[in-house]
């Protein structure tokens, strides 16, 4: 049964001085809030591998942050500005980057309305020769609302990945209320970022430096990746009251066939490094029932773990996952989910998270609610009273699991 849920219920004060508009001079010197068995206390995010039990499993999202916001102009001198979203054709992210004369993007176009002319030429205010040597063109193929579908074409031949490097700025999110900065394109990346795809940085990993990773691996703890590109949607406000009527937008993952087998061993607890990487741990269940009842993977839809009773453990979806893999030759799943985590939520995977501190109002309160038992007005109430820093370049969380919200079956 879908959860009746008020988003009301999850707004909390956050004045626009707490919001960090900048990242500190050093990514491990930010706070570190610890929540557990109920009670709070702080750190300094350098010491989080002591606050980590040895022998653990910890999982990262590598996906990068694209240089995604264009600026075109018209005739007229208006400028219309083009955030890629997704690709369209070619529809597979390493293809379309790869594309060397055109392809073409879901995109949030600003000034939208005033896109008249059939092709805009990039802005270009400093005629820099390179840029200019690429020629991009955009021209608007059809719109909905203030997204729609841009062809782009280009002609020095350089892949898209490169005209985007070279041509457009890092989308930072628009709370920030700033425009992109150099600082940001460093900062407002992971250490770790490989498998370009995402418009928003997995901010939970921006804390994180090759020592506090080295500290890590020395304890003893395994480290794997997982990779979700994260979508514009992370940023859409839940506008309706109830939350069953806010639609979540489909993010694509990859989940690699060995830590799939060392999930599956279930040897080690789990910290799931940002709330991406606890979406994608916790849609694999709802993958490999889908393994089980059809026969293939397929994408998990938003309200799927509150809609039916599921008998199958977390070892049985797993091992499907598994097996459907090695009967098909493959190293590795590619599939998308649109999950929402909502208090109710039984957690299958995830035992503890490193998170920053959210909106109010936003789905990912209502995933931090749901990973602590109901208690998240504890941990923003002592955040909000001991100058944390809140946001993507804000301070972080080491968030517990609280008892009776996960997996109990010892067959798991």
């Amino acid at each position: 049964m879908i959860p009746e849920i008020h988003i009301e219920d999850y707004r909390y004060p956050l004045d626009d001085a707490r919001i960090a508009k900048y990242p500190l001079p050093e990514r491990d010197a930010s706070k570190l809030l610890r929540y557990q068995d109920g009670h709070v206390d702080e750190f300094v995010f350098r010491q989080l591998p002591d606050l980590l039990p040895a022998d653990s499993l910890m999982v990262f999202n590598d996906t990068k942050v694209v240089p995604a916001r264009l600026h075109f102009q018209r005739q007229s001198g208006a400028h219309i500005e083009v955030f890629c979203l997704e690709p369209v054709r070619p529809a597979e992210y390493n293809t379309a980057f790869a594309a060397t004369e055109t392809c073409s993007w879901k995109c949030v176009i600003g000034n939208a309305k005033r896109w008249k002319e059939d092709v805009l030429s990039l802005y270009n205010p400093d005629g820099d020769a390179a840029v200019a040597a690429m020629g991009l063109e955009a021209r608007l193929e059809g719109r909905e609302g203030q997204t729609g579908t841009v062809v782009f074409r280009w002609k020095d031949g350089s892949p898209f990945s490169a005209v985007l490097e070279r041509c457009g700025t890092i989308p930072i999110p628009p709370y920030l209320n700033r425009a992109s900065e150099a600082i940001d394109t460093e900062r407002y990346q992971t250490l770790y970022a490989k498998y370009r795809g995402s418009v928003a940085a997995p901010t939970a990993g921006l804390h994180f430096t090759e020592n506090v990773l080295q500290r890590i691996r020395e304890k003893g703890i395994e480290t794997e990746t997982v990779c979700l590109h994260v979508g514009a949607g992370t940023f859409l406000p839940v506008k309706s009251s109830l939350v069953s009527e806010h639609p979540m937008h489909r993010e694509p993952f990859t989940v690699s066939l060995p830590l799939l087998r060392e999930l599956l061993a279930g040897k080690r607890s789990v910290t799931a490094v940002g709330t991406t990487s606890v979406r994608t741990l916790e849609s694999l269940y709802y993958v490999g029932v889908k393994c089980l009842e059809t026969g293939a993977p397929a994408d998990v839809d938003q309200w799927e773990p509150y809609t039916r009773t599921y008998a199958y453990t977390t070892r049985e979806s797993l091992e499907a996952i598994v097996h459907y893999l090695e009967d098909n030759n493959l190293k590795e799943l590619k599939i998308g989910t649109r999950i929402i985590i909502v208090p109710g939520f039984r957690f299958r995977l995830v035992d503890r998270m490193v998170t920053n501190f959210h909106q109010p109002e936003s789905t990912l309160i209502l995933l931090i609610s749901a990973f602590v038992g109901g208690d998240w007005r504890r941990i923003y109430d002592y955040a909000l009273s001991h100058a944390f820093r809140f946001l993507s370049y804000g301070d972080s969380s080491l968030l517990f699991r609280a008892d009776g919200f996960g997996e109990v079956d010892e067959n798991v």
